[in-house]
């Protein structure tokens, strides 16, 4: 049995539903909101590439690494994002949350919360994890700013560590939150969707 199963995680009108081929549209269409693609220091596929961005992530799966999800609007039915549990590690019970990226209309509103605590929900109450880590390019300062709010600790940085697609060379940062700390961020993130105006 896979240490992660196909599951759907849903609140405050978001769903997060396991990719498959049938979503290559909507992903287009999110990504194309904003045209994410051009931002160098995130994974966004550009057009012509998000159907073998698709393929990848479930190869992946396939080989038990990575597990992605597509991000839906409840009430429209569109895709709005795209979030993974990846470097899946059973041993020891670790996964990493990543390959996270939303169409521009709902950022900086209450999704990347949402879908931070579905995540961490499941990843810590379901599968048991023991840690959950993130890692983000060195100039991603607004993904590591958001990562830094979610009250996850900055464990340092990976120089030299992977390949941006503009063949670049990054550095990569890297953040982790252990299970006794789970639920005083729970409570955090709680409180965060019950205020007004929340990211």
């Amino acid at each position: 049995m896979a240490f992660v199963e196909p599951v759907t995680l849903s609140a405050r009108g978001i769903e997060i539903v396991p990719m498959g081929l049938e979503h290559e549209a909507g992903l287009r269409a999110a990504a194309a909101d904003g045209a994410l693609w051009n931002i160098r220091v995130t994974s966004v596929p550009e057009p012509d590439q998000t159907r073998k961005y698709i393929e990848d992530a479930l190869a992946a799966r396939a080989a038990g690494t990575r597990f992605p999800f597509v991000v839906i609007e409840s009430s429209s039915g569109s895709v709005i994002g795209s979030t993974s549990y990846h470097d899946i590690v059973p041993a020891v019970r670790r996964l990493e949350i990543g390959w996270t990226w939303y169409a521009k209309r709902v950022q900086r509103s209450h999704v990347n919360t949402t879908c931070k605590l579905l995540m961490l929900t499941h990843a810590f109450e379901t599968l048991q994890c023991l840690v959950v880590g993130w890692r983000t390019d060195n100039f991603n300062f607004a993904s590591q700013a958001a990562i830094e709010r979610l009250g996850a600790k900055k464990d340092g940085v990976l120089r030299g560590h992977a390949l941006r697609r503009d063949g670049t060379i990054r550095d990569t940062v890297m953040y982790s939150l252990r299970c006794g700390e789970w639920p005083e961020v729970q409570a955090h993130l709680l409180h965060a969707l019950d205020k007004p105006r929340n990211s």
